[in-house]
């Protein structure tokens, strides 16, 4: 008993300084990067500059349908500013078990999805992205993915501003205001 509370013990604190290790080294979202969907480098420094909702998705979902609604907020804010940032994983339910082409085919075919999508990354515990281990960091575990479609905030500096669950929809006023007040100035 004495043992096994040891070894919990020092797991814990090297998750912990871990994710401070994480968090640490990286100041902002602009310091990750992902693989788009192609194959070819998604350097979110590449967004610098734009205010950025990165989504974990899945195709097979009951949150699914939340795509017509990203769809939809990309289009309306894209050119003032917005990028919405799908990043396929199949952590949850195993509910996006289609590799890239799969995944590309069935999003843009079925909600006609033109906004960046990355390749099929993990979102939770120890093999978790980077950006993911870091966003934790940032706003603790209270603000990690519980399930698909939980969204993050990025401002155009790189900032990680806030953080909406599966169960808040694109269309929400909440999340509409969050994302219009970090919108860029013009």
């Amino acid at each position: 008993m004495g043992l096994a509370r040891t070894v919990l013990g020092m797991a814990a604190m090297l998750v912990a300084a871990q994710a401070g290790q994480v968090g640490a080294t990286a100041g902002s979202a602009h310091d990750f990067a992902f693989t788009a969907i192609d194959g070819s480098p998604l350097p979110l420094s590449r967004f610098q500059g734009r205010a950025v909702l990165v989504v974990n998705t899945a195709s097979f979902c009951g949150f699914t349908s939340q795509y017509a609604g990203l769809q939809d907020l990309w289009q309306r804010y894209r050119d003032r500013g917005l990028v919405v940032l799908g990043v396929p994983s199949n952590d949850f339910g195993a509910q996006e078990p289609g590799d890239e082409a799969e995944i590309r085919e069935f999003c843009e075919v079925t909600f006609g999805i033109d906004f960046p999508l990355t390749t099929k990354v993990s979102v939770k515990g120890t093999q978790a992205h980077p950006f993911y281990q870091w966003a934790a960091a940032e706003l603790g575990v209270v603000a990690q993915p519980r399930w698909n479609f939980h969204k993050y905030l990025i401002a155009p500096d790189g900032r990680l501003v806030d953080w909406f669950s599966s169960m808040t929809p694109p269309s929400s006023t909440r999340l509409r205001s969050a994302v219009e007040s970090h919108l860029p100035r013009s």
